[in-house]
């Protein structure tokens, strides 16, 4: 069976701005995970609620979230580093770095294992737990202390690797949307993830997206230059963006290595229109014509849903696994 999951990020409940609790946010995963139990999704996602924060709404904490807690990290630039910070390529999305690295880096207040935990009760479902790239996160950063990249990506790798140990997620999900735009930069992506995953002791995966920021493509990129990197990578399956994809790129995919397993996106999630099972149907199918059915892991969007209303994320789960089932001939 090819399973249905979902990449990780879900639209926040609206009461959870108002009332942000840990009781209330316990509540809000919890309405997530049933909403995906309810589509029939086989590995649900907490919805990343517990990154949700109102100064940095745009990007679903992705970034923030991660290295506002860590030891090392100061948030209050001055002038002159900020100017810094704005002039290097590939910044321009923000107006502000999440940071300022200052010191060695540790893990400081930030705590996977506690977010994990206040999850992985609601469910009887198989959990997926998911992280950002120390390479996206460093490419982020501005850096007053190492002052080189390699440097900079490999420890937060090592923070991020301590925090995942003994985390019991069925599979915990690196996620990497930069390396997109940055195709040579490849091998020191992978050597971050591949830190990374060394703490992990379940199911590894790697999702890679061209960008998500308001539902817009940040990156410009193809994989025919990343498939160099995809094949450096240790994990079990790959999760990746290909609904909004060109239909050629599947068949770059029949040269990723043969015990890598392959998700493919399905669901838009650049688009209000929820496709009909009938199209996600055939998506699979033209994936399994090409790569062989038995490397399609999963199916599931082309990345979170954080930005789409409620109701159509919710009506894209249900053709997702819908589309699945008429695809198997369920």
């Amino acid at each position: 069976m090819i399973k249905t999951t979902v990449v990780g990020s879900y639209p926040v409940p609206n009461w959870l701005p108002i009332v942000s609790t840990r009781e209330s946010l316990q509540d809000a995963m919890l309405a997530v995970i049933k909403t995906q139990e309810l589509a029939g999704i086989d590995v649900v996602a907490d919805g990343e609620l517990n990154r949700w924060d109102v100064n940095h709404a745009e990007t679903n904490g992705m970034i923030d979230f991660f290295v506002k807690p860590m030891h090392g990290v100061q948030q209050r630039l001055t002038s002159q580093q900020l100017d810094t910070w704005r002039a290097t390529a590939g910044n321009q999305f923000r107006a502000m770095p999440p940071g300022i690295v200052t010191d060695d880096l540790d893990g400081g207040m930030l705590n996977l294992r506690g977010d994990y935990e206040l999850f992985r009760s609601l469910t009887k479902r198989p959990t997926k737990f998911t992280v950002t790239s120390p390479y996206m996160l460093a490419k982020m950063l501005a850096d007053a202390h190492y002052q080189d990249l390699e440097q900079l990506v490999m420890a937060l790798a090592d923070v991020l690797q301590k925090q995942l140990i003994g985390l019991d997620a069925n599979v915990i999900q690196v996620d990497e949307a930069n390396v997109t735009g940055h195709p040579d930069d490849g091998p020191l992506a992978a050597a971050g993830i591949n830190h990374v995953l060394q703490g992990v002791s379940t199911e590894k995966a790697v999702h890679l997206c061209f960008g998500n920021y308001g539902g817009q493509t940040i990156q410009t990129g193809e994989y025919e230059k990343l498939l160099d990197f995809l094949n450096l990578l240790e994990c079990d399956h790959l999760v990746l963006e290909m609904a909004r994809r060109p239909n050629k790129e599947l068949t770059l995919l029949q040269h990723v290595k043969q015990d890598t397993g392959i998700g493919v996106g399905v669901i838009d999630i650049k688009d209000n229109e929820v496709e009909s099972p009938e199209i996600v149907a055939q998506r699979i199918e033209q994936a399994s014509h090409i790569l062989g059915v038995e490397r399609i892991r999963y199916v599931h969007p082309d990345c979170g849903f954080w930005m789409l209303p409620r109701s159509v994320a919710d009506a894209k789960m249900r053709s997702l696994v819908q589309g699945r089932n008429l695809f198997e001939g369920r």
